[in-house]
């Protein structure tokens, strides 16, 4: 039995301004029809250690929320905003062009490429082997053959695999960090197996941080940083909770990274 995620486009263009961080970042999305950035793009800027610096590149970006928040809690990150699609593109820009993003907009540029292209086409698209001293993405987390794809075409682009799997989103991180730097993933943690799968022989010095909603529930998400040919060994750290029991406020932790812009307080490895 698979499950459906489904949304019908909205014809109409509507979109929303919404503040992150507590009003440090301002992303203007669609309403309806494709990804809506919320958590996991919070989280996925927030595993970037403090004193991360140089260019980091967001490797399916939509609108930037990720890589916008990072840039307004790492005042010495440069990133650059890659997505396929040029709808949230465009929209990418308008919220470069955002005054209320102004203190950091500077040091982020905007990029349309496919990252699951062969490498030649990568290439001339402008991701170039080692340009990235970091790289976060936030792929698609479902698989065909689990998950019905949404009858809205853009939004399950967003969502789904193709039968290629993670394969082609590790190549092109392999590619564009430069040896020692590092890449940062937030997936499902039901797809932790295909993660490690992919970034075998690639990237060491793996850590996975466990996200559970619940003190006391299962992990649904992972993240999961790693470093490009490193021949350190993986590590499973404690994790965070992102609510507290039996309600659905925020814990502490989780409102100093969603509404302060804080960040996790992991620590980079080599």
């Amino acid at each position: 039995m698979t499950d459906t995620i489904s949304e019908p486009i909205d014809e109409t263009g509507a979109t929303t301004h919404d503040a992150f961080l507590g009003g440090k970042v301002y992303v203007r999305q669609p309403k309806k029809g494709r990804h809506r950035a919320g958590l996991d793009a919070v989280y996925l800027a927030a595993a970037l250690p403090d004193n991360t610096i140089g260019h980091v590149v967001d490797l399916g970006s939509g609108v930037g929320t990720a890589g916008l928040c990072a840039a307004a809690r790492l005042a010495g990150i440069g990133v650059t905003l890659v997505d396929v699609d040029p709808l949230v593109l465009s929209l990418a820009r308008q919220n470069l062009a955002d005054p209320e993003n102004a203190a950091f907009a500077d040091r982020v540029s905007v990029l349309e490429a496919d990252i699951t292209a062969k490498g030649s086409l990568r290439h001339s698209a402008g991701l170039l082997p080692g340009m990235a001293d970091h790289a976060i993405m936030n792929p698609p987390y479902y698989e065909a053959d689990r998950f019905r794809a949404s009858p809205a075409e853009a939004r399950a682009g967003a969502h789904m695999l193709d039968d290629r799997g993670l394969e082609p989103w590790a190549k092109a991180a392999t590619d564009i960090v430069k040896e020692g730097g590092t890449l940062t993933v937030i997936f499902r943690a039901d797809g932790l197996r295909a993660v490690l799968d992919v970034l075998h022989s690639r990237f060491g010095a793996i850590d996975i941080i466990p996200l559970r909603p619940r003190p006391e529930a299962p992990a649904t998400r992972i993240l999961l940083r790693a470093v490009r040919a490193s021949k350190a060994p993986l590590q499973l750290l404690p994790g965070f909770v992102l609510h507290e029991r039996d309600s659905s406020d925020f814990t502490a932790q989780s409102r100093g990274v969603m509404r302060d812009g804080e960040g996790l307080g992991l620590i980079g490895r080599r």
